[in-house]
């Protein structure tokens, strides 16, 4: 693969997977936690974790969400953190990374647009550093990677701040198939 089909498979991933998914979930999300409606955000925890076809994907989005949401309670003192913390704690929901940042990012002050557009970028920076490891980029590539991506990332900003709860989940047959294939590998380079 070259640095123009990185390029256009992130774009596509951010468009028919991540978008419609993670980052509506993070912008309902974070919506809810600005309203103090811990009930909404547990719904849309669920709906998302629902969403996320195979196992390992639904992992690693646990994993990480339940590492953020443990430091947010550490640090900040804010209600409804500590009161979502405390479900994912208990199991009754749960921890979908995304949901988690919405809730520290709300609890921070932080706007809604800027949560979402802050976590696409993250999610590519992470995309595009596979794409490094793996050798199918350079670092100056990879760069002009994230710049060619920035209208689609704001795109799906928009995107995901405009979509209602019931429109949650992608739709990226291929990834998933792919995904599905890499859990079940004896040898895998990515937890993800």
């Amino acid at each position: 693969m070259s640095a123009d089909g990185v390029q256009q498979l992130l774009a596509d991933l951010l468009l028919h997977s991540v978008g419609p998914g993670d980052a509506t979930a993070l912008a309902a999300a974070h919506r809810a936690a600005d309203h103090g409606d811990v009930g909404l955000v547990q719904e849309v925890d669920q709906r998302l974790f629902a969403s996320k076809l195979n196992a390992e994907m639904r992992t690693a989005s646990v994993r990480s969400g339940h590492q953020l949401i443990d430091l947010g309670a550490e640090l900040i003192d804010q209600g409804l953190l500590a009161e979502y913390a405390e479900r994912v704690r208990r199991r009754s929901t749960p921890g979908c990374q995304p949901v988690a940042a919405a809730v520290v990012y709300a609890a921070n002050g932080v706007a809604t647009r800027q949560a979402v557009a802050s976590d696409l970028f993250a999610f590519s920076a992470s995309f595009v550093g596979a794409a490094l490891r793996l050798r199918l980029t350079d670092h100056r590539q990879a760069q002009a990677i994230l710049l060619q991506t920035s209208p689609v990332m704001e795109q799906v900003t928009e995107a995901a701040l405009e979509r209602n709860l019931a429109d949650l989940g992608g739709f990226a047959p291929m990834a998933d198939v792919m995904s599905a294939q890499h859990e079940r590998a004896e040898a895998r380079l990515f937890a993800s």
